[in-house]
């Protein structure tokens, strides 16, 4: 039930900070640093068929920004350990024509979140000395690249700090804390402070992974040389998010041009009033005279990350239009701050607006889906759209420099790399900066990738990826997947991940089909919109129709040895697959699914998703569409499973419970289906962990090979 993803980094708290600074680099303990592929354990398919242990070698690129005034980068890359089970965050500089790429940061902490002050210091997040705190590096460029020079740490809070923002000017600066919600057991019982358990009084007591105990505040701080002093609490006295959990960052806060105001997303609701709401707005605090007022007012569904023009006379933010309806289309509007006149900017973009950053005072770069791509558009404010990217990938906007914008690029064959985007240029193709995991790619085959336009059931069309094997020969029969897409509304675009991976699978010999069912966007709202209240319909029938055309009409594909894989909705798909595909499939598995849509009703913290998807609770029987969505519900049709089944899920997980899981895998064994079920205590929605993530990725091959070879 994800519609949009952030990857989570687990850190490493050590020692130390900046090579040039004081020399006092760690050399007891061992950096995790990128591992080079001659080190990895080799596929015994061949050398150069991608592994587990070489995925998660892989170097993962993180925030960018790009220094307005020389065109600087500054970057950080994640890497993991799995003998360690941990990860390390370093800061890079790099030069905007692809020189002098730099390494800023050796040690075992977390450096991230970089961005320049001034042509000459980066402000970074770091774990140096246990907690998270705001940090300033100084650097100086040589012939060979660039040094830092001095590093220092600004905040000095008793607890972590999730992110912060600069003013323009750079004298304030604002700081993401969390703040205590709710009362604990022990406020209620001071004599019984080793008491566990929790007293509840009303919904969202529990979100993605955690019992809500804290929400995030943003305080803003007066800047003056190394010295931060509190000016407020934006939220001070109110119980709610800003940024918005669980997934929220500093793109929902920005400050105005001259340094005056601050506009912020926030949902000012609580407990069950926010767990069946949307409606969130784009606030306005005037700093001078400490005022708060709604600019979104009366404007139903998300209203997010706000940013100002250059000039200060327009804001821009993204909204949605109908309450309860978290994957509505989400659009591009601009206000004039005078006037107050609102407008629906990306009319002629029949799909969501991702990303968008101000090029100038009428340019607005912004990235969308469009037939299973996420590329980069520009718009003016007259709503007229150009594409200015191109080729089989997926983009992301990371800032700008006059008219090159700093973006990154990945694909189903490759992972996230830093690229410039010229627009004074007709090319479409960006210009690569970074190539961080060249040791790894340059030694490995993958799988090319197809896309195949294929009819369904009622007469349309669906655009399909097909993932080949590496040295695919068509004289052969391979055993083929059909892979169903979660969110519900989530695009099978150009996505690299590091757990549900196209090239790992195909490099395990199979074959996968993943087919832009009814209920993703990118097709236009009608398609997007298709699967709402029908999570037996429409969507479940492209599926059928994708493996069945598909297999029908290749010769290498070996149709006695067909699986169906999928999580979150994509688990439900597999579960609701399982009591219906009449012997099509040979193995299942399901990640984080769907068994009992009563249960998931109320189990699932964000009831706004469980009551417009499945169109409102099972227990009103007038209610059509949710009855419906109810009898449709996988665990109805058990008694038609025939198929070996793998059921994997998180017990964090609290969008999904893996009760779920635990409730599908015994009602197979009860029947005497062959069956498995992997369970992470520790795990979430996702999986996380380097040694849960090469756990996952064993586990699921070697239930597929049993049974598909």
């Amino acid at each position: 039930m994800l519609k949009r993803i952030f990857f989570m980094a687990f850190i490493a708290a050590s020692l130390v900070g900046c090579v040039g600074n004081t020399g006092k680099q760690d050399k007891e303990k061992p950096l995790i640093s990128p591992t080079l592929f001659n080190q990895l354990p080799k596929s015994s398919l061949g050398d150069d068929y991608l592994t587990p242990e070489a995925l998660w070698a892989m170097g993962r690129i993180g925030n960018a920004d790009i220094d307005p005034a020389t065109g600087r980068i500054a970057y950080s890359v994640t890497y993991y350990s799995v003998e360690a089970n941990a990860s390390n965050s370093e800061l890079f500089v790099i030069n905007s024509d692809g020189t002098k790429r730099t390494q800023l940061t050796f040690d075992n902490h977390y450096e991230g979140a970089a961005h320049w002050i001034d042509t000459n210091n980066i402000a970074y997040l770091s774990t140096e000395g246990g907690s998270t705190q705001l940090w300033r590096m100084t650097i100086e460029e040589t012939v060979d690249g660039f040094v830092c020079k001095h590093t220092e740490q600004l905040s000095h809070e008793e607890d972590d700090i999730d992110d912060y923002l600069f003013s323009p000017d750079r004298h304030l600066v604002v700081l993401i804390k969390q703040v205590k919600y709710g009362q604990r057991t022990v406020d209620l019982y001071p004599d019984l402070p080793k008491a566990s358990g929790r007293v509840i009084d009303d919904l969202m007591y529990k979100h993605w992974d955690e019992w809500v105990e804290t929400v995030p505040h943003p305080f803003l701080y007066s800047v003056q040389g190394n010295k931060l002093t509190l000016i407020k609490d934006l939220l001070e006295g109110e119980p709610y998010e800003c940024p918005m959990k669980p997934f929220g960052g500093m793109e929902q806060l920005t400050f105005s041009p001259d340094s005056k105001q601050i506009a912020y997303t926030c949902r000012k609701k609580t407990g069950l009033e926010y767990a069946v709401s949307t409606n969130s707005d784009i606030y306005l605090f005037d700093i001078a005279s400490a005022t708060t007022r709604n600019l979104t007012e009366g404007m139903m569904g998300y209203d997010t990350n706000p940013a100002f023009s250059p000039d200060g006379t327009k804001i821009a933010w993204q909204s949605m239009e109908r309450d309860g309806y978290e994957s509505d289309q989400n659009r591009l509007f601009v206000m004039d701050m005078k006037s107050g006149e609102k407008a629906f900017l990306s009319k002629a973009f029949e799909s969501s607006v991702e990303q968008f950053l101000w090029l100038n005072d009428r340019r607005i770069a912004f990235t969308g889906c469009w037939h299973a791509l996420v590329h980069i558009y520009t718009i003016n404010l007259d709503g007229a759209v150009q594409e200015v990217s191109g080729g089989q990938y997926d983009y992301s906007l990371c800032g700008h420099q006059a008219d090159l914008i700093l973006c990154k690029r990945h694909s189903m064959r490759e992972p996230d790399d830093l690229y410039l985007l010229d627009l004074q240029s007709d090319e479409l193709m960006p210009r690569r900066l970074t190539n961080e995991n060249a040791d790894i790619l340059d030694n490995l085959t993958m799988g090319n990738v197809v896309a195949r336009w294929q009819p369904t059931t009622d007469g349309k069309q669906m655009l399909t990826w097909i993932i080949y094997p590496p040295h695919f020969d068509p004289t052969k029969k391979y055993p083929t997947l059909l892979y169903c897409e979660g969110g519900p509304q989530s695009p099978v675009s150009q996505f690299w991940s590091f757990r549900w991976n196209f090239m790992m699978m195909a490099a395990n010999n199979y074959i996968i089909v993943a087919p832009n069912r009814r209920g993703l966007p990118g097709f236009g709202n009608e398609w997007n919109e298709a699967i709402s209240g029908d999570y037996g319909g429409q969507c479940m029938r492209d599926y059928f129709s994708a493996i069945d055309e598909f297999a029908a009409s290749e010769p290498y594909v070996d149709k006695e040895h067909l699986g169906c894989v999928g999580a979150s909705f994509g688990g439900f798909s597999v579960y609701w697959i399982a009591g219906h595909h009449n012997k099509r499939f040979k193995a299942f598995i399901a990640h984080d699914g769907i068994f009992n849509m009563e249960m998931q009703y109320l189990e699932t913290e964000e009831k706004w998703f469980a009551n417009w998807d499945m169109g409102g609770a099972y227990w009103d029987k007038k209610n059509a569409v949710a009855q419906r969505t109810f009898q449709n519900s996988p665990h109805l049709f058990v008694d038609k499973w025939d198929t070996p089944i793998l059921c994997i899920h998180g017990e964090k997980d609290y969008r999904i419970l893996a009760n779920q899981a635990m409730a599908a895998f015994d009602a197979a064994k009860m029947q005497g289906i062959p069956t498995q079920m992997l369970i992470f205590p520790d795990e979430n929605h996702w999986v996380l962990k380097p040694q849960n993530g090469i756990l996952w990725q064993r586990t699921f091959f070697s239930w597929l090979d049993k049974w598909l070879k």
